[in-house]
């Protein structure tokens, strides 16, 4: 079988010649001791050398733009991967001064951060910005009435150019996939918890709003012949939930439902992503909403790929490998957790193998290199 077929094949529950294998994603470093040379993926080193790029000028940032399409696509194939991430993290704002190496400033006088690239843990992060007051319920209400206001943002295939070169230069062995719409509250805004116990019929709207306004990209990955949309949104630690399973119910359920039915619609899958323990609402999450897959799976946080594939037998499964495992275990841990993840996709079929999340910086080069080898002999 191609490395495609593979992938159609579990996402279709049918049987497979080899269990397919992929990675949530990799830090820069771990990437380029895989393809042997230095390549720029992941999460904060993409946005910091996008910004040198933008700083530097207009050459200089289509040059990045075709060596980050060029490199993603360079670690898949050197690590021989049947299902393939072609973007990363991107953050295409010009800084309008640079203070140091790594150290951009943004914005004005007026309304401004500063941003710093830590290169050992492939970080960038706001160090210190403009005081801004806390939003308040009236700020939420002032967000969703313009949201619903402004209706679908339109969208086309040419908006997504990496995608399409993906599909062109490794579409016809390997699985390229897509994104959905994302479903959760703004990260790390605690007036939207707030709104949960106060206004939540706001919450919902808001959630309907911004899967309503998504809804176009779905189209786009079809016509880019995309079918497996990689969605969700973290809203779980590693002891449930960070809002009630009753308010996952009423309220994020809905939007979910509308993104699957929308991927339906267009032939594709509707997949869903956070970390954490997801058991709280798993019967919703995985049944009522829809989905048909299910990535990032927290293994450390209880998400065990055995009790997934017998509760939910229609889902889709990606993972098996925690990224702590891979940052902090001996290469007897990592080759170990690797083999009991093989061993269950070929008894129960529809999973996919790899690491779940980020191949972190600093994961060991023997720990890299132990998880390929055992998933090539044994898969």
């Amino acid at each position: 079988m191609l490395p495609k077929e593979r992938v159609a094949a579990v996402f279709e529950h049918q049987p497979t010649d080899k269990v397919p294998i992929y990675m949530a994603g990799w830090s820069s470093r771990a990437a380029s001791y895989v393809v042997g040379r230095k390549v720029i993926v992941g999460g904060g080193c993409p946005q910091y050398y996008e910004a040198c790029a933008l700083w530097e000028g207009e050459q200089a940032h289509a040059e990045f733009l075709e060596r980050i399409r060029r490199d993603a696509l360079a670690v898949a194939t050197a690590a021989d991967l049947d299902y393939v991430r072609a973007t990363y993290w991107r953050m295409p704002e010009k800084p309008t001064r640079r203070i140091d190496e790594y150290t951009f400033y943004y914005g004005d006088d007026t309304n401004w951060r500063v941003m710093r690239y830590y290169p050992e843990l492939e970080l960038y992060g706001v160090i210190d910005r403009s005081p801004r007051p806390e939003p308040t319920i009236e700020d939420l209400q002032r967000e969703v009435e313009m949201m619903e206001a402004s209706g679908p943002a339109p969208q086309r295939p040419e908006d997504y150019p990496e995608l399409a070169a993906a599909v062109k230069e490794v579409g016809r062995q390997r699985a390229v996939h897509g994104y959905a719409p994302w479903c959760a509250l703004p990260p790390g805004n605690v007036a939207w918890l707030e709104a949960i116990a106060l206004q939540p019929e706001l919450v919902k709207r808001y959630v309907m709003a911004a899967a309503r306004n998504s809804l176009p990209q779905v189209a786009c990955m079809a016509q880019l012949g995309i079918p497996y949309l990689h969605g969700g949104g973290d809203f779980c630690g590693t002891t449930g939930p960070i809002y009630s399973p009753r308010a996952f119910r009423e309220l994020m359920l809905p939007g979910l439902q509308l993104i699957s039915e929308e991927c339906h619609r267009h032939g594709c899958y509707h997949m869903f992503a956070s970390d954490g323990n997801l058991w709280p609402v798993a019967d919703d999450l995985f049944e009522a909403a829809g989905v048909d897959a299910y990535y990032e799976i927290d293994i450390r946080a209880g998400m065990d790929l055995r009790r997934l594939r017998e509760r939910y037998p229609h889902l889709t499964l990606l993972g098996g490998i925690s990224s702590e495992t891979l940052h902090l275990g001996s290469v007897e841990d990592v080759k170990r957790e690797t083999m009991a993840a093989l061993e269950i996709a070929k008894e129960l079929g529809s999973i996919i193998v790899g690491c779940s999340n980020q191949v972190v910086a600093p994961t060991p080069p023997q720990n890299i290199e132990v998880m390929l080898t055992t998933l090539h002999e044994n898969r």
